[in-house]
């Protein structure tokens, strides 16, 4: 449902990136300009044209693309690099202060196919910045990872993602096994090392390269993990950081699913609410549509493909991210009250990143193989069977879903986790910016006081908006973005706790 946060590695590596999580070792004490040191900092980029791939067109305009080199092994920065696609567009002022580092999360979100359509939302910036982007190790371009085929993929769409069944629990977790062991084949010794403390260092790689004294950075849903963990190895580097649509760095696998049930939910009841429906009954009759789902698969317009119970709360969800949807969701509805079911696969199709030929992207496969190694909780089927009470009374149209994905996630995976928690405290930071949104599905608000918190007092300073959606900035207050945009040039630091209706 889009998890925002979360091997046998070798141990030398593991014992670093696990101490740069939860603890301070001796390399946490050394200077921050010795920890990303050596030949990578001398690199000069090649900025240049860019290219088409597979998945995403070349931009038009002013956007550059070149390749960062980076070591595949932060424990041993002479040894093996990887190449990090990068893109940008200069900065269009003559009062530059330097790069703005975006991260849109995921994990495994491309920023070099989204940061040109998110140019328009941040153009007041562009004067100022050069808008910078780029493809996390494991994604996409940065050596991106294929964990399966569009045969494969398209088959498994019959697997029930809420086993009812022994037989049910055992294709379930089988083909959870299954994956991550194409993730493993195709990743290699990388699957070892694209940890969030991996991608962290790699930003401040880039931030020397770059030729900034101070990360300026702009994280949005899972990258607000990647700017706390950030900030937390390099608290002397941190510039302006703003962090939207914050996950929680003290939830648990168990406590995220938790956290996004809530979240979902409430979100339902807004969209509910906006038709003119009661939410409760509204929420039992999607319910019992999810229900006679799991029974029969629904047929579908001109298509052999069926609508199952897990595609249905797959759209679903979709749909709880923007208002957008909103309209789109209530024709898929009453599409599937008549019997059609091609609306809410439309949906699920958008969500899975299924295009019209039946092409799949690897968003969602980088997001596992990055999570999966950033956690080390491994809940159990067992476990997950006592968590379905609690999760169905906070949602029946997602609480059984997220409850056994708690279990399938990382079931039988081929690496160890690194850490139950991210380490986000970050004593001695400049003040950071951490944005939350009363109405946002996937990251609910509570996240951001928790965040804030983590950072440290005089650190994290937090902004409330009064919203609906995934994310505030560029979602249409006034006084979200002007709050934001005042931090990031001119270094106005709102009061904490300031609300915007």
């Amino acid at each position: 449902m889009g998890r925002c946060a979360r091997w046998t590695a070798l141990m030398a590596a593991a014992a670093l990136l696990t101490a740069g999580c939860n603890g301070t070792s001796d390399e946490e004490k050394a200077s921050d300009k010795e920890k990303t040191s050596g030949p990578l900092t001398e690199q000069r980029l090649d900025w240049g044209r860019c290219r088409s791939t597979a998945d995403s067109p070349a931009p038009g305009g002013d956007w550059q693309c070149a390749t960062l080199k980076a070591p595949l092994d932060w424990s041993k920065p002479d040894g093996e690099t990887i190449d990090l696609a990068l893109i940008r567009s200069k900065a269009r002022g003559e009062k530059r202060l330097g790069s703005l580092l975006f991260n849109f999360g995921g994990p495994g979100g491309s920023g070099v196919s989204a940061l040109p359509s998110y140019g328009d939302t941040v153009a007041a910036l562009h004067d100022t910045y050069d808008l910078v982007s780029w493809d996390p190790r494991g994604v996409a371009a940065s050596e991106g990872v294929r964990c399966r085929s569009d045969k494969e993929i398209r088959a498994a769409e019959s697997v029930d993602a809420t086993p009812d069944t022994p037989t049910e629990e055992r294709t379930y977790l089988g083909d959870a096994a299954d994956f991550g062991k194409g993730c493993q084949k195709s990743a290699g010794r990388l699957m070892a090392h694209v940890s969030t403390t991996d991608t962290a260092r790699d930003l401040d790689l880039m931030r020397q390269v770059l030729g900034d004294e101070k990360l300026h950075y702009f994280g949005v849903s899972y990258g607000t993990e990647l700017g706390g963990v950030y900030a937390h190895l390099f608290p002397k580097r941190v510039g302006r950081l703003v962090l939207d649509a914050v996950v929680d760095p003290t939830a648990d696998t168990v406590g995220h699913a938790e956290n996004q049930t809530r979240g979902f939910q409430r979100a339902l009841h807004d969209y509910l609410k906006s038709t003119g429906r009661d939410p409760g009954q509204g929420t039992r009759e999607i319910a019992a549509l999810l229900d006679r789902l799991d029974a029969q698969p629904m047929g579908t317009s001109g298509s052999d493909r069926k609508l199952t119970q897990t595609l249905a709360v797959t759209g679903i969800a979709l749909a709880m991210y923007s208002e957008s949807f909103w309209p789109q969701l209530t024709a898929a509805l009453d599409a599937a009250d008549e019997g059609d079911g091609s609306k809410l696969l439309a949906l699920a199709d958008q969500y899975n990143d299924r295009d019209p030929s039946g092409h799949y992207g690897t968003t969602t496969h980088a997001q596992r193989v990055i999570s999966c190694l950033d956690d080390k909780q491994r809940p159990t089927a067992e476990k997950t069977r006592k968590l379905l009470p609690r999760f169905k009374a906070i949602s029946p149209v997602f609480g059984e879903f997220l409850a056994w994905d708690t279990a399938g996630w990382c079931h039988d995976w081929p690496v160890s986790g690194q850490h139950d928690n991210p380490e986000v405290s970050a004593p001695g930071a400049a003040p950071v910016l951490v944005v939350g949104n009363t109405g946002d599905p996937a990251t609910p608000f509570e996240g951001a006081r928790k965040m804030a918190d983590e950072l440290g007092e005089g650190v994290g300073v937090v902004l409330t908006w009064k919203g609906k959606g995934h994310g505030a900035y560029g979602s249409g207050s006034a006084c979200v973005d002007s709050t934001v945009n005042a931090y990031l040039l001119r270094g106005t630091v709102p009061q904490d706790g300031k609300v915007c209706p």
